[in-house]
Parts: structure tokens; sequence; C-alpha cells
């Protein structure tokens, strides 16, 4: 493969990495994602960001090609710290090739000559300190996929934890279980877009159904908070037999793991279905309340969506999170411990609030 002149600037931003061996034949094997690339020296990985420099992984490091800090709900995370902000930064590149990705600008950077942004220097501790400047509470791995930069994701959370900062990842969920045991000290919530329940769609997307499967029983047993999220396609996923078999495998996991199911509009390369109604929103958290999942959200139709916006006792049925959107109208969850205040039962979640966050340990320059 020869490199271009952006994945030669990207080849500047990149250090040894941890998540590979070596093999007999001179290959190197990536542990990263769910491909276990095989890369001979030379060559990248499916991802295009990991490649092999005589018999040695580099990995991105030292640069944000996204960042942004908005409400942790749009993550979303809806069982995690409500209504804190979140510091969100992203890389470039990803092991999927999702035709209706809402981030191709990053995620496809290296596969689209129409996608793209130039890189920006960080260190993490630059990252760590903006977070607290900006009043954020978490640090969260997004706009690209984590997995593949999971390195550099574990040094910046490692100076967020410094700080007292809650971390996490918004993830395709195709990882491996070395990745899984490598950011799990750092790494408090997750995040996973189940993207289907048929495997044929997605080998289209760049995986497959059963490791994404595998990586959520894993995810959930490593003791992640652990939430999923499923963009309802008309045409794609969304009949009533794969939203059952979806919502009935989470259930086997958890029947606590949050689901939330969001509309799709036309981007990117994916312009043909018709977009996501609040009508279709409304059946699918109707199938996944019938399954047994007790955590369901319908998102993207703010005010469409009648109780799917909120958080409910699951035993009383009273509401202990109000929400409209993204923002918070009430919560009286958090503040008992996440027990619902009518009947006491416990709401699984991660409520607890972090540390009293650092000062800031250098000046904070303009980023993005």
């Amino acid at each position: 493969m020869t490199q271009t002149a952006f994945e030669r600037t990207l080849s500047g931003y990149a250090k040894e990495g941890s998540l590979y061996r070596a093999m007999p034949d001179g290959r190197i094997q990536c542990f990263a994602c769910g491909h276990r690339c095989p890369i001979p020296d030379g060559k990248a990985g499916v991802c295009r960001v990991r490649f092999n420099r005589g018999g040695k992984l580099y990995v991105p490091s030292g640069y944000v090609a996204a960042l942004q800090d908005d409400p942790i709900e749009k993550k979303p995370f809806f069982h995690a710290l409500p209504g804190a902000r979140a510091l969100s930064f992203g890389m470039l590149g990803c092991d999927f090739h999702c035709s209706y990705c809402q981030n191709w600008i990053t995620s496809q950077a290296i596969r689209d000559p129409e996608a793209g942004t130039n890189p920006q220097a960080i260190s993490a501790a630059e990252l760590a300190d903006l977070a607290i400047a900006r009043g954020c509470e978490a640090v969260v791995s997004t706009y690209n996929e984590p997995l593949i930069t999971s390195e550099w994701a574990v040094q910046v959370f490692k100076e967020a934890k410094s700080r007292g900062l809650v971390t996490g990842y918004v993830s395709n969920g195709n990882a491996t279980p070395e990745v899984l045991d490598y950011i799990r000290p750092w790494t408090d919530l997750y995040k996973v877009d189940l993207k289907s329940f048929n495997d044929r769609h997605y080998r289209e997307l760049g995986g497959t159904l059963e490791n994404v499967c595998q990586s959520i029983r894993d995810i959930h047993a490593r003791g992640f908070w652990l939430e999923v999220l499923t963009l309802l396609i008309p045409g794609f996923n969304d009949s009533e037999e794969e939203i059952t078999a979806l919502t009935k495998f989470l259930v086997s996991v958890s029947p606590d793991i949050p689901w939330h199911v969001t509309a799709f509009h036309k981007d990117y390369k994916m312009t043909e279905p018709e977009n996501t109604t609040s009508r279709d929103l409304l059946r699918a958290a109707g199938i996944a309340k019938a399954a047994g999942i007790r955590y369901i959200y319908a998102g993207n139709i703010p005010g469409k969506v009648g109780e799917w916006e909120n958080t409910r006792c699951p035993s009383c049925g009273e509401v202990l999170i109000e929400r409209a959107g993204f923002g918070i109208l009430s919560d009286r969850l958090t503040s008992g411990g996440g027990r619902c205040p009518g009947c006491g039962i416990p709401v699984p979640g991660f409520w607890k609030k972090p540390l009293t966050p650092r000062p800031s340990r250098q000046g904070i320059r303009p980023i993005l």
C-alpha cells in the first residue's frame, strides 16, 4: 500500500503501541479491534492508522481532529452523571466503513478523499486540563473509532483520572478481550453502537455481528458502565423480527443495560432510506419493552416520543429523571444515590459524582 500525503502526515503523530505481538513470519498481529490484523512490515491494518514499521506497531498519538464539550446525554449516556458536561475528543480513522456515518469527516478521513481534517497537536495533560477549564466532569473518546487509538486514550485517561474526571468510550464495539483489559483500569463508561442484528449487514459495514455481541458480553462482564444504541434505519434494521432478536439478546446479557433507539437521517452515502419517524421509534421502544429491557430511550426527535425520553422506576413507575432532548428538567435519582425515592429500589447506573477536579497545572492554549 502506497501512503498518501495525508497518511504520511498522520505517521508523524505516532508512537510504538502496546496492543500487538510479533509473528514468526515477520508480521505483527494487532489486538486493538476484532479484525486482529496480521500486518507486514511497511503496511497498515484495516484501520490504516496502525502500521508496522521495522517489526514494531506504531499507533496514533499526540493530536486531536475533533474536540467539543457538550452534555454527557449527547453521547448518549443517560445513566451516568446526569447533567454533566463531557469533553469529547476524536482522532482519525475507523475499522468500519459505514455508508451512513454521521462522523465520516473524521472516521473515513483516510479512505475518502472528500473527508479529512488536519490533526492538531496536543498533549494528554493539555486535554485533561482543558476539560477542567471548561467545567467538564468527564472526558470521552469519540468521533472516530476509539478502539484503534486506545493507547492514546489511555494516556489521556490517566491524566483525566489524576484530575478526578470520569472517562468513557463511544464505540462500534468491535473489540477484543486484550483491548478491553488494556483500557479497563482507566475507563469508566462504554457506549456501543449495535448497528444491526443481521450478520450480512454487519459485513457490509466492515465487521461481524458475533464479534460485536461477544464484545458487549465482555464489556458488561468487566464492569464498565455499558449503554447500547441502535440507529434505526428504515429498510435496513427496522423489521419487527430484527428488533425483537436484538433486544432479546441485550436482555440475555442484562435487562438493565439501557437501550437507546435513535432516528436515522440521510447522511454521507446512504440517502435512499426515508428518515426515521417518531412512530418508528415508538414501535421499536414497544418491542424492546415486550422483550424485557427495563430502560429504553428514544432519541433524536425530542418532544415527540412521550415517556421514552425519561428514566422511570421499573418497579413503581415513578419518573426519576425528566428530560427534554439532552437537557435535564428534574433529577430525583442522583441525590438519592441511585435509588428510587418512591419505592427505594436501586437503579443501575454510574451515579457517583467524580472527585473535586484539581485545578489546571498549566495555561490553556486555544484548541480547535
